[in-house]
């Protein structure tokens, strides 16, 4: 195959991309001047630049040069109801005109405390903040504040935020065959921060013990998505989750589970579905009503120490935010929980089971190695034939699909699917089979006209 039907490919992906965003373009150059890098948050950052989107509407978006998608981004899985769900918008609008924010305890915060510790029988108790960082920072706080020791361990490929303790292998390491070497992920952390995090792959559960020995009587707690989510929503292996709740109990250590992306996927999140209860949970997106939020929850004994009255002043925490718990993101996230009830999670979740099949058929139909993983509305798409199971298995994958990946993200934006350019899909509530078909009918055209292109550039990919 010649060079240059490879370049032909590239090249009229772009333009068609360029074509249908000529005021975006515009509207990048000028962002830029006062956004480093035109944008506010890495993750809706891609190249050439990003499309603006002015608004929302059910499951569809609508941008800044009249173009409309079917969103399958949903704000990176918060919002499980799409954009401006009815129910959402009036709870937002009555509080709003009530005030956002009175600096008071407030029942609907207990309404919705009380709601979340019903549904998660781990959560005895719970504290609000305003982002999933936070919620994995007080949640690793207390634990090592109970257990009075520093060490945390997290899993390779894991996300939890942007602190300094868990900005640690979120890029999994690459040269280990066993206990993954640790790494920064950029600039400004201390290189103390180092000292107390340690780092295990991802469904290996002699490899966590191997940890546990070797500091055996040092680590607080275990951090770890149940499902691996930014990394390639990645399940865990059956016996995983059980297994590592059986060495925390055996090495005395705090189980957190980061459940900021996988609470969508029952009423109790992935710890109901898996039968298995952490000491702690951390969790934010959609318990917000598509608003800013985080929560930590767990053990009363555990979470007990936050009370400004707790009796042990040598144990008593503080925690405070200006807006943790405020109105109207209790509002709306308390409309949006009592919208997304069982009948609604298996509906969402029969929608993502539709869709992982639309696509894993239209690698095997158009001829390119390629598939799915995921659970009920997450999903993950590999440019890789190969078994993923760790978060290094799919880094590795997205290495040697170089910028295939990207150049599908913009091919499908011109079909009208709007999606996470690293290939993540998700469902919401609004979708209906029809537009999961859309984007499978999409997807298979995509892979059709990428073809060309990935024959050249990773040919191992053609089947």
């Amino acid at each position: 195959m010649k060079k240059k039907e490879s370049e032909r490919v590239k090249r009229d992906i772009l333009n068609r991309f360029a074509k249908i965003t000529k005021q975006a373009k515009k509207y990048d150059a000028r962002a830029k001047k006062r956004l480093p890098g035109g944008e506010t948050r890495n993750a809706s950052y891609y190249k050439p630049y990003a499309a603006y989107m002015e608004r929302g509407k059910g499951c569809q978006l609508y941008d800044c040069d009249g173009n409309k998608y079917i969103d399958f981004l949903n704000n990176y899985t918060s919002l499980i109801h799409g954009h401006a769900h009815p129910d959402i918008v009036k709870a937002a609008q009555e509080q709003l005109k009530k005030g956002t924010a009175l600096c008071s305890p407030a029942m609907i915060t207990y309404e919705h405390a009380d709601l979340l510790c019903s549904r998660i029988p781990s959560v005895d108790m719970v504290r609000y903040c305003n982002s999933g960082t936070e919620a994995t920072l007080f949640a690793i706080r207390a634990a090592r504040a109970y257990t009075k020791k520093d060490m945390i361990i997290k899993m390779d490929g894991g996300y939890h935020g942007s602190h300094d303790l868990v900005e640690v292998n979120i890029i999994p390491g690459q040269r280990s065959k066993g206990i993954p070497e640790k790494h920064f992920e950029g600039p400004g952390i201390p290189k103390s921060t180092m000292r107390d995090v340690l780092v295990s792959p991802f469904n290996n559960l002699n490899a966590l013990e191997t940890l546990l020995k070797k500091y055996q009587g040092k680590v607080a707690g275990i951090i770890l998505e149940p499902m691996i989510g930014s990394l390639g929503m990645i399940p865990p292996q059956p016996g995983y989750l059980k297994g590592v709740r059986k060495l925390c109990d055996k090495y005395k250590v705090i189980l957190i589970f980061d459940e900021v992306i996988t609470f969508r996927l029952s009423p109790g999140g992935f710890q109901a579905i898996a039968d298995v209860e952490p000491d702690l949970t951390a969790m934010a997106k959609i318990i917000g009503g598509g608003f800013p939020v985080g929560a930590f929850g767990g053990k009363k004994e555990i979470m007990e120490p936050f009370d400004p009255t707790f009796p042990d002043g040598s144990r008593r925490m503080g925690h405070s935010g200006t807006f943790n718990g405020n109105n109207i993101t209790m509002a709306a996230g308390l409309a949006a929980l009592k919208a997304y009830n069982k009948a609604a999670v298996n509906r969402v979740n029969k929608l993502g089971d539709r869709l992982r099949s639309g696509f894993n058929e239209a690698f095997n139909t158009v001829g390119i190695k390629g598939h799915c993983t995921g659970l009920g509305s997450l999903t993950q798409v590999h440019w890789t034939d190969r078994k993923i199971i760790s978060a290094k298995d799919s880094f590795q994958g997205m290495i040697s699909a170089q910028d295939i990946p990207g150049l599908s993200h913009l091919d499908m934006m011109t079909r009208g699917i709007f999606s996470a350019p690293r290939g993540m899909y998700i469902t919401s509530t609004p979708m209906t089979n029809k537009e999961i078909d859309k984007a499978v009918k999409a997807f298979t055209s995509s892979l059709e006209t990428l073809k060309p292109y990935v024959a050249e550039v990773a040919p191992d990919l053609i089947a």
